[in-house]
């Protein structure tokens, strides 16, 4: 059974409409719901937690309707928000023992499970400071553990990386990754970062102006292409010129030679042109396809960036 299922999910505000007759139904992983800054992300998640109702259109999250179920879905779904919502005077361990009795856990087990939560998230030695005197990359983890104190099935992160440097990102994305291949419970991780989605989910969503672009699993965006990456120590243009001159088309992209594959007599053209001309074989790799191919290759749906134009804000 689908973790979240949509049918003709619509929503439309006085000025814009966020989402447009939306139809995608979400297996169990972890699943990343990319898409532009206002591209309907936040919308969405507003609406499967049963908060926003929609202007038409059904869906169901975990086999139950988002119009009738809104309470037991959000008792079942763990949320981590994107805006700042934290309380500066009170401890995380105050806090997330907080959330835990609100989930219903009683008193001694909300306890235990806020102190396995923060360590799990990396705050176990910080866990009695107050939360005003945290970092970014620290209050971005107390939102994960509060969205996990419940034990849910299913987790929603709504853009969890934001505001953090790249050593923070990489913890909070192997952290995502462990919810999922670790603790089995369900992620559904927004993001406008590609780059960020290719590497901890297992199936990808993409929206643009409140409509579904694709859905399909990681290993489809991310499929081998027909050309070989090449890095030399020196002389790339000596060995583009050579490959050239015997029916090769390499062309040169940085510090890399790119070279199109045309069977198994490419990779012993490049071994003998490296070797006859004395160079150093750093790497050879065949390149793979990236998520943000999806906006080069298909038109966008109709949004605030005009007809057909490309998000600017999704990079990987």
């Amino acid at each position: 059974m689908p973790i979240i299922a949509t049918q003709g999910l619509t929503m439309r505000f006085p000025r814009v409409t966020a989402l447009d007759d939306l139809s995608v139904a979400v297996e169990p992983g972890v699943v990343g719901l990319v898409g532009a800054n206002g591209a309907g992300k936040s919308t969405l998640i507003k609406i499967l937690l049963g908060l926003l109702p929609p202007s038409s259109g059904t869906a169901t999250v975990l086999g139950l309707d988002i119009a009738r179920d809104g309470l037991r879905i959000r008792e079942s779904v763990g949320f981590m928000p994107e805006y700042e919502c934290l309380p500066p005077d009170v401890s995380a361990t105050e806090f997330v023992v907080h959330m835990a009795r609100m989930c219903g856990l009683p008193p001694t087990a909300a306890r235990e499970r806020a102190a396995d939560t923060l360590r799990h998230v990396g705050l176990y030695e910080e866990r009695y400071r107050p939360i005003g005197g945290y970092s970014t990359g620290m209050r971005q983890r107390v939102k994960l553990a509060q969205a996990l104190v419940h034990d849910p099935k299913l987790v929603f992160l709504d853009e969890p990386t934001n505001g953090l440097d790249p050593a923070g990102r990489d913890e909070m994305l192997d952290l995502i990754r462990r919810i999922g291949a670790e603790f089995g419970i369900s992620v559904l991780v927004t993001s406008h970062l590609l780059g960020e989605l290719e590497r901890v989910c297992d199936h990808v969503v993409i929206i643009d102006g409140g409509k579904l672009l694709r859905s399909q699993a990681v290993e489809a965006y991310t499929t081998v292409s027909g050309v070989l990456t090449v890095e030399v120590d020196e002389g790339r243009d000596r060995l583009g010129q050579l490959l050239t001159e015997q029916g090769a088309a390499a062309h040169p992209e940085g510090r890399f030679l790119v070279v199109d594959i045309a069977g198994e007599t490419t990779y012993d053209l490049i071994r003998d042109g490296v070797a006859d001309l004395g160079l150093r074989l750093i790497r050879m790799e065949q390149r793979r396809h990236h998520i943000e191919e999806v906006f080069q290759t298909e038109p966008a749906a109709p949004g605030p960036h005009g007809v057909g134009a490309v998000p600017q804000e999704v990079t990987r």
